[in-house]
């Protein structure tokens, strides 16, 4: 088995267990459960500059310890603060050393759209979002078959969520992409050799409809990458590591969207 498979087995066990632990009827019944949900779609549509959803993640599996000795609550303020369209928390333990507690701190903290990220492969989970306070979340066409792509998706709208796909390839997106999808994630890592090139986004931007909102992932480091990306149509962009490698990621992540703006307005910052 590749990464990703033993990763979707440990999935299935962890997910039988939460099960067991919290059945459906306590999850809707906690206080997120009835709020309205920011849309994240909407929200990246309604910015006319590039929308930067800011990630928090303590680590990966390519690039090991990052980050842990931020708080998600501290983090996602600064976030907000700095000026950010959305947050993207990562809620799979053993990969990323996350929690469902992280994204909970970090919605009682800020009112914008928050994305859960995990490895989504069963519709508990999608109910188990909506009741920590997420408002979309993450579905990995690597990770799923088409059927089961567009049966999770169905599931996330009929909750109010929105979904954000992910691929690695114009064939995962010739064969994953359905009405229930929101916004398509071109991800720009090989999962293969975790490789990083926007090369990846640049191929498959004109394959995306436009009826679906486009966002850039993984490995964007500098301002001169989002302008060339929202030049070709990407709307969004997800960006983790450049801020959470950083001892203040608030901090950079504000440098970072004054970089964007010096860019796209320079005669302002004369």
């Amino acid at each position: 088995m590749n990464i990703l498979e033993e990763i979707v087995v440990r999935k299935r066990t962890e997910v039988a267990g939460a099960k067991r632990n919290t059945p459906v009827s306590e999850l809707e019944a906690s206080p997120f459960f009835k709020r309205e949900i920011i849309s994240l779609k909407s929200s990246i549509e309604q910015r006319h500059s590039p929308a930067i959803i800011a990630e928090f993640k303590r680590r990966s599996p390519s690039k090991g310890e990052i980050n842990s000795r931020v708080k998600p609550a501290q983090i996602a303020k600064d976030y907000q603060n700095a000026g950010v369209t959305a947050m993207s928390v990562l809620t799979d333990t053993v990969s990323f050393g996350g929690a469902t507690h992280d994204l909970i701190m970090a919605r009682q903290q800020v009112n914008i759209p928050l994305l859960r990220k995990d490895f989504m492969i069963d519709p508990y989970q999608i109910i188990e979002a909506k009741a920590i306070g997420a408002d979309a979340i993450l579905l990995i066409a690597a990770c799923l078959s088409p059927n089961q792509l567009k049966e999770l998706a169905q599931t996330a709208q009929q909750y109010g969520l929105d979904v954000l796909m992910e691929v690695h390839s114009q064939a995962e997106l010739e064969s994953h992409l359905n009405k229930y999808v929101s916004i398509v994630g071109v991800n720009n890592r090989n999962l293969k050799t975790f490789d990083v090139s926007i090369d990846t986004s640049l191929k498959l931007a004109e394959l995306i409809p436009n009826e679906f909102v486009k966002i850039s992932e993984s490995g964007l480091k500098s301002a001169k990458e989002i302008v060339t990306l929202h030049k070709v149509g990407y709307q969004g962009f997800l960006i983790g590591e450049t801020f959470m490698k950083s001892s203040d990621p608030g901090k950079s992540c504000q440098e970072f969207l004054q970089s964007i703006d010096q860019l796209l307005n320079p005669k302002a910052t004369l």
